[in-house]
C-alpha cells in the first residue's frame, strides 16, 4: 500500500511538472516571435546604443534612458524623416545642445569644416545652455560676418526673417549656409545695443587657420606674431612651419593670438601644446565614471622664447585648452578677456546611413584641475578692447597686442627667458 501511495504521488508530480512545461512552452510559443526591427528601427536603436555607451551623464538628464527607447522604437517609422524626427526627440530630452544627430549633407558639411574650406558666412555659433538662444562664438577671420562687425555673444534672433527660437544649431547653420555670391539677412541683438539688421553675402571662406610675420618692437625686439584662427586638421603643421620660419627670421619672442578662435579639433589642440612645450600635462579628461584621463608633453618643444597669449570672449574649446595648459604650466603668460567657457568634448561617430552623430562624452580641466565650462579661463592680465578692424590687428590700435609687446619686453620676462 505504501508502495502504491508512492507509486501515485510520483505520477502526480509527472503530471503536474507536465502541465507546468506545457504552460512554459505555451507562453513561449506566444512571445516568442520577437519582431526583427525594421531599418528605421535599427538606425533609432544605433543611435540610442552609442549615446548609452558614450554620453558623459550617465542619468541621462535623470531619465529612464531604456524608457525612451522602447517608446519611441514602437512608434510608426515610415520613412527616414519620421526617424530623424524620433532621433531628435530622443536626443533633445537630454538637454545637451552640443550632443546632436547631423543628416548626410550637415555631416559632410562639418567634415569640410574641419578640413579646409567652405561657403557661408563664417560664423561659428552655439546655442546657449541657459537660455537656449542663438549665439556668436566667434566670426572667422576675414569672413562676411566679421567684416559686418558681428561680435561673439551676439545672439542671433532671426535668419531671413525666420525666428531661431525653435531651431537646432544645425538647421540654423544650414540656414546661413549657401551658394557663394547669395545673401542672407541676419537679426542681431547685443547687450546695451538695439536690435540691428545685417545683410551678408555668403562667401568662399578660406580657413587658413595660421598666419605669422614677424614685428620689429621698440628696442631691437622681434616679435613673431602668429594669429592661430581655428584647430583644423593641418594647424598643427602649418604652425610649426611658421616658427621655423620665424625662427630664421630672428624671432626673440611670441605672441600667439587666439582671439575669436572658436576651436575645432581636440587633438590639433594638444598637438599644437606639445609643439610650446617639453613636458607637462595638457589637460584632464574626465567620463562619467568620474575616470580621469590626461594628454601629457613629453618632446622637445619648437622654440624655448618668450610666449604671450591672447585671449577674449571667441576663445573657446580647444583654444582654451591650449590656453589654460600654456598657463597652467607657466610657459605663457596669457592677456586679454575671460574666455568663452565651453568646457566639454564632443566625439563624432559615423552612422549607418551616412549621417553623423556628436556625442558630448567628457569633459576637461585644466593641468591646475580647474573646470572651466560655463566659467572660462581668465588671464594674467586682463584688458578690454572696443572694436577695432581687422588690419588694425597687431598694431598700435590693438591695445591687447600692445600690453602682450610691453610684457614680452620687460626686463622680467627677459630675465626668465634666460
Amino acid at each position: 500500500m505504501k508502495y502504491k501511495l508512492c507509486d501515485m504521488q510520483n505520477r502526480f508530480l509527472r503530471l503536474g511538472i507536465s502541465a507546468i512545461l506545457s504552460v512554459i512552452l505555451a507562453l513561449v510559443a506566444w512571445t516568442s516571435p520577437a519582431a526583427a526591427l525594421s531599418e528605421e528601427q535599427r538606425l533609432l536603436a544605433e543611435v540610442w546604443r552609442i549615446v548609452n555607451h558614450s554620453y558623459v551623464d550617465d542619468t541621462f538628464n535623470h531619465q529612464n534612458w531604456w524608457h525612451l527607447r522602447e517608446k519611441l522604437i514602437k512608434q510608426p517609422l515610415k520613412d527616414r524623416e519620421q526617424t530623424y524626427g524620433a532621433i531628435a526627440q530622443m536626443l533633445s530630452s537630454l538637454d545637451d545642445p552640443f550632443t546632436r544627430h547631423l543628416k548626410p549633407d550637415q555631416y559632410r558639411s562639418l567634415q569640410v569644416s574641419t578640413s579646409g574650406e567652405l561657403t557661408g558666412v563664417g560664423l561659428q555659433i552655439a546655442l546657449d545652455e541657459k537660455t537656449g538662444e542663438l549665439q556668436v562664438i566667434a566670426p572667422i577671420a576675414g569672413s562676411p560676418a566679421e567684416q559686418a562687425g558681428i561680435q561673439p555673444r551676439d545672439r542671433i534672433k532671426e535668419i531671413d526673417g525666420f525666428s531661431t527660437a525653435q531651431l537646432t544649431l544645425d538647421e540654423a547653420a544650414a540656414r546661413m549656409r549657401g551658394p557663394r555670391g547669395t545673401s542672407v539677412s541676419l537679426t542681431l541683438a547685443r547687450d546695451g545695443e538695439e536690435v540691428r539688421e545685417v545683410r551678408l553675402v555668403r562667401d568662399r571662406i578660406a580657413l587658413n587657420p595660421v598666419i605669422a610675420e614677424l614685428h620689429n618692437e621698440l628696442g631691437d625686439a622681434k616679435v613673431g606674431y602668429i594669429r592661430l584662427n581655428q584647430f583644423s586638421a593641418n594647424a598643427p603643421a602649418e604652425l610649426a612651419h611658421a616658427v621655423a620660419r620665424l625662427e630664421k627670421q630672428g624671432a626673440d619672442s611670441y605672441i600667439l593670438d587666439l582671439r575669436n578662435n572658436p576651436g575645432g579639433l581636440l587633438q590639433a589642440g594638444i598637438e599644437i601644446a606639445r609643439e610650446w612645450l617639453d613636458q607637462g600635462t595638457i589637460v584632464y579628461t574626465v567620463n562619467r565614471q568620474g575616470v580621469i584621463g590626461s594628454f601629457e608633453a613629453s618632446g622637445e618643444a619648437l622654440t624655448h622664447d618668450p610666449l604671450v597669449v591672447l585671449v577674449n570672449r571667441g576663445t573657446a574649446s580647444a583654444s582654451e585648452i591650449l590656453a589654460g595648459a600654456l598657463q597652467d604650466n607657466h610657459r605663457a603668460q596669457l592677456v586679454g578677456e575671460k574666455t568663452f567657457g565651453k568646457g566639454l568634448i564632443q566625439s563624432l561617430f559615423d552612422l549607418s546611413d551616412g549621417s553623423g552623430l556628436a556625442v558630448t562624452v567628457a569633459k576637461y580641466e585644466t593641468p591646475n584641475h580647474h573646470d572651466i565650462n560655463k566659467l572660462g579661463i581668465t588671464p594674467d592680465e586682463v584688458v578690454t578692447l572696443e572694436p577695432i578692424k581687422r588690419e588694425q590687428i597687431g598694431t598700435e590700435a590693438d591695445q591687447q597686442y600692445q600690453a602682450a609687446v610691453k610684457l614680452l619686453t620687460s626686463p622680467s620676462v627677459v630675465a626668465n627667458a634666460g
